[in-house]
């Protein structure tokens, strides 16, 4: 039968690096962890096809290569390190057009001591992570994504579910108040920028929106009485749009981590519904799990409309 290959890529996944900048003046550290995966495109057919290895440059060169560059350059904002290792690989192997970069930032902050940060102790508050992806691509310049995963958030009031549809499949009674939790993975993608050079021009601007996103979303997760996950994750995503002018578009991924009511008026006529609910059982699955993209339109009347 004949075939043909229409796709390939490869590279190396889940290269942790831990990165310390010392500061000899004040002696204060920081420490950077991230966990990089490198895929790369281009004239590598043959190596599929007829097993010719002569076009690949093997994984393990990829990964002494993010060790390297780590090294020889700054790895923060995220964002331009990646930028950094996708132009690297295209520039220095011809036959290599798209390099994707990913990058996983895991979360320390600075441990204190007597209430004063400490110069050089940190702790792993959450399980939180802040994402990048990065595909540099020969010719049409370099395309980021950023994110926020990871970050679990919980209110015990301020969240209501009616209104929805009605069948014979029904049987979630509607309420006007009720737990409402979720881990948080929402990614935002920048315009198209030219070279590694635009992307280190831009440095400022990658931490600003993704603490600007960061409080965005607890401030409205936290303050908005929220009709549904559905609209509280387009006012999220409509306010980063506002707050950062080169954002292409905004998407939020909201799993609905459920706390169901327990009735216990088995033992003596307990109330534990309703108004009276205080003890609730945590769910792991199923869960409801809620998405959408949002990008710029001409108008805004979508958020007068919801």
């Amino acid at each position: 039968m004949a075939s043909k290959l229409i796709a390939a890529r490869y590279g190396k996944d889940n290269v942790r690096i831990c990165k310390v900048l010392r500061d000899q003046e004040t002696g204060v550290q920081t420490v950077v962890e991230m966990t990089v995966c490198v895929l790369l495109e281009g004239g590598i057919e043959a190596s599929y096809t007829i097993a010719d290895n002569s076009v690949v440059v093997a994984t393990d060169s990829i990964k002494n290569t993010i060790f390297v560059l780590a090294k020889l350059n700054p790895v923060t904002p995220p964002e331009l390190f990646g930028s950094i290792l996708g132009t690297h690989f295209i520039e220095t192997y011809k036959h290599i057009h798209i390099a994707h970069i990913n990058i996983i930032t895991h979360r320390w902050v600075r441990l204190d001591a007597d209430g004063q940060p400490h110069p050089h102790a940190f702790l792993r508050d959450s399980a939180e992570t802040r994402n990048v992806q990065v595909d540099v691509t020969e010719g049409k310049g370099i395309e980021i994504w950023s994110s926020i995963s990871h970050l679990h958030v919980l209110k015990s009031t301020g969240s209501q579910f009616w209104g929805y549809i009605r069948d014979e499949y029904t049987t979630l009674p509607e309420t006007w108040d009720r737990i409402m939790s979720t881990e948080v993975d929402a990614t935002w993608k920048w315009s198209n920028f030219g070279n590694v050079d635009s992307v280190r021009a831009s440095i400022p601007i990658f931490d600003e929106a993704w603490l600007t996103a960061r409080d965005i979303t607890l401030k409205t997760f936290a303050e908005d009485n929220s009709a549904s996950v559905q609209n509280t994750m387009f006012k999220m995503a409509d306010q980063i749009l506002a707050a950062a002018p080169l954002v292409e578009s905004v998407e939020y991924s909201l799993p609905n981590k459920h706390y169901f009511e327990v009735d216990l008026s088995w033992h003596k006529g307990l109330k534990n519904t309703g108004r009276d609910a205080e003890v609730y059982a945590p769910q792991s699955n199923p869960n409801g799990l809620i998405k959408c993209t949002v990008a710029r339109s001409g108008e805004r009347w979508e958020s007068a409309k919801l």
